[in-house]
C-alpha cells in the first residue's frame, strides 16, 4: 500500500540559492502619463523612449509592443510579468549582455 501524496504533509523546501539572495529592492512609482490602460494600472507602464532611453531595476520592456513593464519591486530572471495593452503573459529572463529581457509565455 502505497501513501498518498496529497495526505502527506511535506514541508516546502527553499532553494539554498534563494535563501543567500538578498532582499528585492522596493521602488515607488509614480504616473507616467501612460494612457492605454485603465487610470489603477497606469503607474506600472510608461512609453519607450528609443535606445537612449535606460531601465531601472524593476523595469523590462515587452517585446511585442516596446512599452515599459514596471515592478514596484526588483524584477529578477524567473519572475513573471503581464503586459496589458498587448495582453502578453512575459517572463523576465538575464540576456548574454546582462542586462534583463522578457520573452513571450503566450
Amino acid at each position: 500500500m502505497t501513501a498518498d501524496p496529497l495526505e502527506s504533509a511535506q514541508e516546502p523546501t527553499t532553494s539554498v540559492d534563494a535563501a543567500r539572495e538578498p532582499p528585492r529592492q522596493r521602488f515607488i512609482l509614480d504616473d507616467t502619463g501612460f494612457d492605454e490602460v485603465p487610470p489603477k494600472y497606469r503607474r506600472f507602464y510608461r512609453k519607450w523612449r528609443g535606445p537612449d532611453d535606460s531601465l531601472a531595476p524593476n523595469e523590462v520592456i515587452c517585446p511585442v509592443c516596446s512599452v515599459v513593464i514596471r515592478s514596484s519591486r526588483e524584477l529578477r530572471p524567473g519572475d513573471r510579468v503581464y503586459c496589458m495593452p498587448c495582453m502578453s503573459r512575459l517572463v523576465v529572463v538575464r540576456a548574454a549582455s546582462g542586462r534583463l529581457e522578457a520573452h513571450v509565455s503566450y
